[in-house]
């Protein structure tokens, strides 16, 4: 096939270090594919999203999972051309379903959307520019690592669940692929016990950080994580089961669910979020971490589910101004550091820069990312104010005009 050649080239082109597992290899080769310009971006409803789905359908097919939807790969669904526009078009887009059964009663899912945003025409933050946004980070990278963990599940003879991999399309237009699924399972929804989503996960940092959502949805999850953790990672835990990403389908079903991150940056929606910017090895640590949770949970018969406080209701305040920056969201230090600053925006013209960590705005010290935002509500457009932020360890004072 088509892809099958594409992949040999792409080994040679890359020159994969040595050092790489063989599995590492594959999850380079899974996301050059996947993020490569022959998908076009892989908007939901496009030749680019057919051809993403029939190659993970082969990957699945050569772990050797069973379709995972009544003896079919595939579940469609309808979703608007332009989800901002009433009386829009219909596509049609496609989850892919892998089932690796081992004749129990209950299924783990373990999901991660596949499709993109094609040439930006809607949701990209780069919107006047019309290149592949091709989604290496977003989301090839959770998709290659939900097939290594695959690889890694088929190994297991004595699973006590059946494990069921769903690759979402119609993600970036608002989680259509995952409400149809839970709309439509493909089991009982009573014997889904857990949920594990993986969204961005190919941007590790250097000093090994994953936010993890979602850990407040059953009373098993925080000791769970605790025993997996490895040493030289550190986990920043949110409680809450709702958030931007196909989780929070399962969760607004009463099912626990977990959901992994490596954070944002200033490729996030762009052309530039490219194959040879992702940290291979991240990924398959990240996915490494699922996989001992997956082993860890598979001999509890029932996983309890918790409602959370939906956190980020309270971080929606009602906002009439915008600094323009990228928060990080993985960072657990003090203030608010930042991944990325928009061009043209209040910080670009103050003089912030990629990685300054705002301590200090608008007379208020900023201890985290909800410090941030609640000066952010109590401002307006056209105020003046002084921002402090910590630049390669020394303070630095700007004035910001929102």
């Amino acid at each position: 096939m088509r892809f099958l050649k594409f992949v040999l080239i792409a080994l040679i082109i890359l020159r994969i270090p040595t050092v790489f597992s063989q599995l590492n290899q594959q999850i380079q080769v899974d996301v050059v594919y996947l993020a490569s310009e022959e998908l076009e971006g892989r908007a939901t409803g496009t030749k680019g999203e057919s051809l993403a789905a029939s190659y993970i359908v082969s990957r699945m097919k050569s772990l050797g999972l069973k379709p995972g939807n009544d003896g079919g790969w595939y579940q469609s669904f309808k979703i608007p051309a332009n989800p901002h526009m009433v009386n829009s078009a219909e596509l049609t887009g496609k989850n892919v379903i892998g089932y690796l059964d081992r004749k129990a009663k209950s299924s783990i899912i373990i999901g991660a959307h596949y499709d993109h945003l094609g040439h930006g025409v809607v949701g990209s933050l780069a919107p006047n520019d019309h290149n592949t946004h091709n989604g290496a980070d977003d989301n090839a990278s959770g998709v290659a690592a939900m097939l290594w963990i695959a690889e890694k599940l088929t190994q297991q003879k004595k699973l006590e669940h059946n494990i069921i991999f769903i690759a979402f399309s119609g993600e970036e237009y608002g989680l259509f692929g995952s409400k149809a699924y839970i709309e439509n399972p493909t089991i009982p929804k009573e014997n889904i016990s857990a949920m594990i989503n993986m969204d961005m996960v190919g941007r590790l940092n250097a000093e090994n950080v994953i936010a993890i959502s979602g850990v407040g949805t059953s009373s098993k999850w925080n000791n769970v994580l605790q025993e997996i953790k490895p040493a030289d990672f550190t986990f920043n835990n949110s409680e809450s089961g709702l958030g931007p990403s196909d989780h929070s389908s399962f969760y607004l079903k009463e099912i626990p669910v977990l959901h992994f991150f490596t954070g944002q940056h200033k490729d996030y929606h762009k052309p530039s979020d490219d194959s040879y910017l992702v940290n291979y090895e991240g990924i398959e640590k990240v996915a490494n971490i699922i996989y001992d949770i997956v082993v860890k949970i598979d001999p509890i018969k029932k996983i309890d589910f918790i409602k959370t406080k939906d956190q980020s209701k309270e971080m929606a305040t009602d906002f009439k101004v915008t600094l323009g920056v990228m928060p990080d969201y993985v960072y657990n230090g003090n203030g608010m550091r930042i991944d990325a600053v928009l061009e043209g925006r209040a910080a670009m013209k103050a003089g912030m820069k990629d990685g300054d960590i705002i301590i200090h705005l608008a007379g208020e010290d900023i201890k985290d990312i909800h410090d941030y935002m609640k000066v952010l509500s109590e401002n307006k457009k056209g105020d003046k104010v002084k921002a402090k932020v910590l630049r390669d360890g020394k303070e630095v004072e700007l004035d910001v005009e929102f």
